[in-house]
């Protein structure tokens, strides 16, 4: 068979799933050039090619990745050269709430990583179609669904990482507690399932609203005697993702090399991005920084509201998860260079969880970054303060929910 024609394999594209929003350094560009037959075969559904070139001019790739990326992909092909391997998918992803607006798009992205070796897609109802759908794409990972209560501890078992975007959108004129009341109890029982079969998961919490649902999870891993504050998340990726578009368009920047760390919660004025931090340092006017910052506070209502009572941001969302599953992964696979922004157990402020940059590693989070909150303009200061009661509530409930319906031991 004649090999396919020479190809570029581009990293850190902003169609990349693996792109690092939040990492610390910034890298110039670099290249690399391999003979490969079959070394890059089963990444994505990409035809095997002779030859790869892997180039990158984001500032998603520090320095150390860059080079350990390049001693990577030399060291992967020498052994092919060697021992005819290839790269092994090796991860069990669980997405619970497949079946629904955000779970089915999730869901695909996720099946598109190299590193997933078995997809589990679980819901109440209609995930078997999904699944039968999904399956189809010739990427590495096998595909199974999970229908009903009863099938959930099968889908959760030896699970490396649990994806929870299940429970029910926020529609025109719902409240916070209207959603609050529908998913708490839905976050309550499926985090129960994944205590008593894959507790050592990652568990990431997409259900809003996640400024309480965290907390629910929390409580719940804790009355089952598993809780690990490093292993628990909230993703609240979509208002990075937003903040670096919105900057990128309004400042005319390269968007690939845009990154504004957003730290708070994940709902209204708990979402504070930090435009003085934005890489690269940009400046902005007072009423650039009011009109960004509100934006990226409302996009999700910007959304409802132009789907007209039919949805939310249920595409924009599963793009931001998959991103951070994608990071998780890697940081499970041993990339020392990951940073994203999530909402987790925290000690940077007096409340007990906090949205911002961490350090991911493979017990999960290995480190906060308290640098940015560190030097804060007079704007962002007084937003900071003024979050914290609204989000030191929305904790507080959560909590009060959970203690209130005590889960079996």
């Amino acid at each position: 068979m004649a090999a396919a024609p020479a190809a570029t394999f581009a990293i850190g594209t902003t169609g990349s799933l693996g792109q690092r929003g939040s990492s610390l350094p910034q890298s110039k560009s670099f290249g690399l050039k391999f003979n490969s037959l079959n070394h890059l075969k089963s990444f994505c559904g990409l035809k095997a090619m002779s030859s790869v070139r892997c180039e990158s001019e984001s500032s998603f790739f520090g320095n150390k990745t860059g080079a350990a990326l390049r001693a990577s992909f030399a060291s992967k092909a020498q052994k092919e050269n060697n021992h005819n391997s290839q790269p092994q998918a090796s991860y069990k992803v669980a997405v619970l709430g497949a079946a629904g607006g955000i779970g089915q798009p999730l869901s695909l992205l996720i099946k598109m990583s190299p590193l997933v070796s078995n997809l589990h897609l679980y819901d109440i109802a209609n995930v078997k179609g999904v699944a039968a759908d999904i399956s189809h794409c010739n990427t590495p990972s096998q595909v199974r669904d999970f229908t009903g209560a009863s099938e959930l501890p099968n889908c959760l078992k030896d699970v490396n990482v649990v994806v929870i975007p299940a429970g029910v959108p926020r529609k025109p004129g719902m409240t916070r507690d209207d959603l609050f009341n529908i998913n708490a109890g839905i976050v309550r029982d499926l985090v129960s399932a994944v205590a008593d079969y894959c507790p050592d998961a990652f568990v990431q919490i997409i259900s809003n609203p996640v400024n309480s649902t965290v907390p629910i999870a929390a409580e719940v891993l804790k009355q089952k005697g598993v809780y690990d504050p490093k292993k628990l998340f909230g993703v609240t990726t979509l208002d990075v993702v937003r903040a670096n578009t919105f900057v990128a368009q309004r400042k005319n920047l390269k968007l690939i090399d845009v990154d504004v760390p957003v730290v708070g919660g994940h709902a209204g004025i708990t979402i504070l991005p930090l435009l003085s931090k934005t890489r690269p340092s940009a400046s902005f006017t007072d009423e650039e920084i009011d009109e960004l910052t509100v934006r990226i506070q409302n996009a999700g209502t910007e959304v409802v509201e132009a789907k007209a009572g039919t949805g939310s941001a249920t595409l924009s969302m599963a793009y931001a998860a998959a991103r951070f599953v994608e990071s998780s992964l890697r940081a499970l696979d041993g990339d020392g260079d990951v940073y994203e922004c999530s909402f987790v157990e925290s000690n940077l402020t007096d409340l007990p969880f906090f949205a911002s940059r961490v350090k991911l590693g493979r017990t999960g989070v290995e480190a906060l970054i308290p640098s940015d909150l560190q030097g804060l303009t007079d704007y962002e200061q007084k937003a900071l303060e003024a979050l914290k009661p609204e989000l030191k509530a929305s904790i507080e409930k959560g909590i009060a929910f959970a203690q209130k319906q005590t889960v079996a031991a």
